[in-house]
């Protein structure tokens, strides 16, 4: 199933993306529940209510002659899935092997310097931005604003010292990440914090596909394009660390919540690894797809 948010009438609603549109969840579990029940307005309220509401969400998309009554209004505006995520989101540096060689190139680094251990790093929530928002430039604080693609996982089963073993069975779904980054404040602040944490900087979306639904997560083909033009095409099969390894290493010594999201790094392709750098300018549309995740579109702005 493809879970999101939508705002509707003024009110945040959990949705599902069909063939047919968007299905308003929240009123289809409210009738299965009953009136007055208290049902999840978002993804993230999904999640915390745990498998008995995703069981319940399940049996309610299966009657498809309900579809058509709860079906979103055309001004339904989709939201970012996970728009406050209890943590900031994890993020995870230099996890494909071509783009870690294309970065050593561009710092004139030894190629073939792959790092021993993931890199974690982290965005605050407030770059969290839904499909169709816009992307701020922040001419006055950055030079070169580049794109990344990256498969993005929501954790739905918390907890600790996790096992690569066990490792899926804490994953809630997938969704898509822009990790957009300022690349002049990565590098002058040395922590990449700042240079990743700029407002509107992590777009994510358009929705969250349970995992049932991804068989492998390890064999999914992405692509991004910058107006038409294609600039990152790849696999998931390419990275260093996969998702169980991500998880494992993640949560050693750190507790990992339901609700938690945490992207895995980005393929080669990137604007500043260019000859020469071509950086994000206002008017720019940037399309990201993942096979089976849908397409996250944005445009830049001043």
């Amino acid at each position: 199933m493809k879970f999101l948010t939508f705002s509707q009438d003024g009110a945040t609603h959990l949705g599902a993306h069909t063939d047919a549109g968007i299905v308003n969840l929240s009123a289809m579990l409210r009738e299965s529940i009953g009136g007055s029940a208290d049902v999840p307005s978002d993804v993230a309220g999904l999640i915390e209510a745990g498998p008995e509401m995703l069981e319940l969400a399940r049996k309610a998309m299966q009657d498809t002659t309900r579809h058509s009554a709860n079906r979103a209004t055309p001004e339904a505006r989709v939201l970012a899935p996970l728009a406050r995520p209890g943590k900031n989101v994890f993020c995870v540096g230099r996890n494909y092997r071509l783009h870690i060689i294309e970065g050593n190139l561009a710092a004139k680094r030894d190629p073939n310097d792959f790092p021993k251990a993931a890199e974690f790093f982290s965005k605050p929530w407030t770059t969290i931005i839904g499909t169709g928002d816009s992307i701020q430039r922040h001419a006055k604080h950055t030079r070169i604003l580049d794109y990344e693609i990256e498969l993005g996982i929501v954790i739905g089963k918390g907890g600790v010292n996790i096992t690569r073993e066990s490792a899926l069975e804490h994953v809630f779904g997938y969704t898509i990440i822009n990790d957009v980054t300022a690349r002049d404040l990565q590098k002058r602040h040395g922590q990449w914090f700042k240079g990743k944490g700029l407002d509107t900087t992590c777009p994510m979306g358009p929705w969250v596909v349970h995992r049932s639904a991804v068989p492998d997560a390890q064999a999914l083909n992405m692509q991004l394009d910058v107006n038409g033009e294609v600039r990152q095409n790849a696999s998931t099969q390419d990275m260093l660390f996969d998702v169980p390894s991500i998880i494992e290493q993640l949560s050693a010594g750190l507790t990992l919540h339901p609700g938690d999201v945490i992207a895995t790094g980005t393929p080669s392709g990137v604007g500043f690894a260019m000859i020469p750098p071509r950086c994000l300018e206002p008017g720019d549309v940037i399309r990201a797809r993942i096979d089976g995740l849908g397409e996250l579109v944005n445009t830049v702005i001043e």
